[in-house]
């Protein structure tokens, strides 16, 4: 999967914020779903990576998710921001597994309740 997210994050376009996202999601049937952010300077219109696959997803007729997979382009890990988590909240169970990554190759496993409970703020656009 990191290989598949490596090729999709150079298509994400982030020219204000300079930190570049890609998603795939995974659903029941098996199939794979990917998404990038795409920022615009009307900040309220910026769609983040998540919710870019997931509504490919759900536009897909397919709404039963397995897995989430997130790469960034940062150092660090950075976790999906609270509107994504709402979307979450609307499409996910708490069987799906989060996997983070970075391009640089620092991993994070984690259960739909770990995940909950990580923040995305300020310092994460740093």
């Amino acid at each position: 999967m990191r290989e598949k997210l490596e090729k999709l994050i150079v298509n994400s376009y982030a020219p204000y914020s300079n930190v570049h996202f890609a998603c795939i999601v995974e659903t029941e049937s098996g199939n794979f779903y990917s998404g990038v952010n795409v920022e615009n300077a009307s900040y309220g219109g910026t769609i983040c990576a998540e919710r870019n696959a997931i509504n490919t997803a759900i536009a897909n007729g397919d709404s039963s998710f397995k897995a989430l997979y997130l790469m960034t382009d940062k150092e660090n890990i950075c976790y999906p921001c609270h509107i994504c988590k709402q979307t979450f909240l609307e499409f996910f169970d708490e069987k799906v597994i989060f996997n983070l990554m970075t391009l640089n190759g620092k991993m994070e496993v984690l259960t739909y309740d770990e995940l909950m409970n990580r923040k995305f703020s300020r310092e994460d656009l740093e």
